[in-house]
């Protein structure tokens, strides 16, 4: 794994659950199995329907409007370091094709907020160590360890880590 081989749901398992970044990585992917991630999937296609996402290859973002801005529309109901991140990690990889990405914006349909990041100088730092950190739990040899269980709760890959 590369650099530019992160995306944003590398970014956001890193905040979630490095365990998740490691099976991830490692192609098991049982998401589809998980109503949370339904839910999140049907929130996003009813929300903000005029506007078309943007493929970056291993990114894709919900939208960016015309003041290049990175639009994310979550389906939780409040803002997450993990959510922060992915927009960051989104803004960077738009500056690094020459796209002057002023910031992220999250929004939130189920308590109908949203929330904006710019894209500054500390953003672009830590960004950089989010990609770092990615391929570093990435090239581990070994999975690392499952987090608490209530820390796990809806995650679709509990029986994966619960099953022993």
């Amino acid at each position: 794994m590369e650099a530019a081989d992160v995306g944003g749901v590398h970014i956001k398992y890193l905040y979630h659950c490095r365990r998740q970044l490691w099976l991830y990585v490692r192609g098991i992917r049982p998401e589809h199995l998980s109503t949370a991630v339904q839910l999140g999937e049907a929130v996003h296609d009813t929300s903000y329907t005029r506007h078309s996402p943007v493929d970056l290859g291993a990114a894709r973002l919900d939208f960016v409007d015309g003041g290049h801005w990175v639009h994310e529309v979550k389906s939780s109901s409040r803002a997450s370091p993990a959510d922060q991140a992915q927009g960051r990690h989104y803004c960077h990889r738009l500056r690094g094709l020459g796209i002057e990405a002023q910031g992220a914006v999250l929004h939130y349909p189920k308590t109908r907020r949203t929330q904006r990041f710019p894209y500054t100088p500390e953003a672009k730092a830590q960004a950089e160590a989010d990609i770092v950190e990615v391929l570093a739990v990435a090239a581990a040899p070994t999975s690392p360890e499952r987090l608490t269980r209530s820390a796990c709760r809806g995650c679709s890959f509990t029986d994966y880590c619960w099953t022993e």
